[in-house]
């Protein structure tokens, strides 16, 4: 008996042996089988160029990172005409604009129900587009109704370009949270790194420089290089900025200094004006610390103050911090941050056919 139960335990034995040696040999040609296949197709699926391009790890470091964002310098110094290429393009345009008389003016303020009373109160302002500023406005004596009078006129210029450049930050962020890009997202982007003189594929920079400038810093500048509207380079060059230019279409200054061979930016429309300065104070190096403190608040969830911003645009005219301490009063003293928060109404066909 003893002799029967050991021979069946050898047999037993020798079973599992060979099983587990079979398993063994299954599991090991398995391995060589399948992690090629693998490989194959991961190589295949996550490893091309536009998927790598294009992950939510670019928007993560790029636009979501809580630390602090540094700018890159993409050149040395941004060619007047790359950076403003198409503004250019549109300003050669031959536009026949209609200067309407103070008194037009007030009359179709009048008829649309627009009043800066109401924009305080609800935040909204009527999309009127006026071109070109009255020549009348420097004869209007008393200051308060002239100050009225320019506010009313570039306020919804400030806020349309504003508008656009919060709805193209919004597409960034929608283009960079996706997998992958259609070619028109593709070419769109190629523009904006171009209109904001920024490398191929510097989202972080991009980011940095394409947002809105407040509307009351934005005003209060207008108001300081026009005297509220009533500079000959506002008049004559609607240039609401007193922009220079080396290249472009320009006014002389009438008491230049001699060797100094820039003019003061002419534009064919006070839009134009309005756009070439957004795309100035985000582009030019000497704003760059301006830019660093909006995204400052960005980063912090909080809404943009002109009065510190303010403090950096001290390189915009030769004054320095004289300046600043200049808009930073024409800012509290016309209870300009008021109109921080408006956004514009959509234009109708009745409005259209007033203007």
């Amino acid at each position: 008996m003893k002799k029967i139960k050991k021979s069946e335990n050898s047999k037993d034995q020798s079973l599992n042996v060979l099983s587990r040696f079979l398993l063994s040999a299954l599991m090991v040609t398995s391995f060589f089988y399948v992690t090629p296949v693998l490989i194959n197709f991961a190589e295949k699926n996550f490893n091309n160029e536009e998927y790598t391009n294009n992950s939510k790890n670019i928007l993560n470091k790029a636009l979501k990172r809580d630390k602090k964002v540094e700018e890159i310098e993409s050149f040395v110094e941004n060619d007047e005409r790359e950076l403003l290429y198409d503004i250019l393009e549109e300003n050669n345009f031959e536009i026949n604009l209609v200067r309407f008389t103070t008194s037009q003016i007030d009359a179709l303020f009048e008829e649309v129900n627009y009043t800066l009373k109401d924009v305080r109160k609800t935040k909204l302002v009527k999309p009127i587009d006026i071109g070109l500023l009255p020549n009348e406005i420097k004869n209007i004596g008393n200051t308060k109704k002239r100050k009225e009078m320019f506010i009313k006129i570039v306020l919804p210029l400030i806020v349309k370009e504003n508008t656009k450049i919060r709805i193209d930050r919004k597409r960034l962020f929608t283009i960079l949270n996706k997998n992958s890009n259609s070619e028109i997202e593709k070419k769109w982007l190629e523009k904006k790194f171009k209109q904001y003189g920024v490398k191929k594929n510097d989202f972080s920079t991009l980011k940095i420089r394409m947002d809105e400038i407040p509307v009351s810093l934005a005003i209060a500048q207008a108001a300081k290089e026009t005297g509220w509207g009533t500079s000959r380079f506002a008049l004559k060059g609607n240039a609401l900025f007193g922009q220079w230019t080396w290249s472009g279409e320009g006014l002389k200054p009438k008491n230049a200094e001699d060797g100094k061979e820039h003019k003061v930016m002419k534009f064919h429309s006070l839009q134009l004006s309005v756009r070439a300065y957004l795309r100035n104070l985000n582009t030019h190096s000497s704003y760059k610390n301006l830019r660093k403190a909006r995204t400052d608040f960005r980063n912090k969830n909080k809404p943009l103050d002109s009065l510190i911003l303010s403090k950096y645009l001290d390189k915009y005219a030769e004054t320095g911090k004289e300046y600043t301490d200049v808009l930073q009063k024409i800012i509290e003293q016309n209870n300009l941050k008021d109109f921080d928060e408006a956004r514009l109404l959509p234009s109708s066909k009745d409005l259209e056919s007033l203007i």
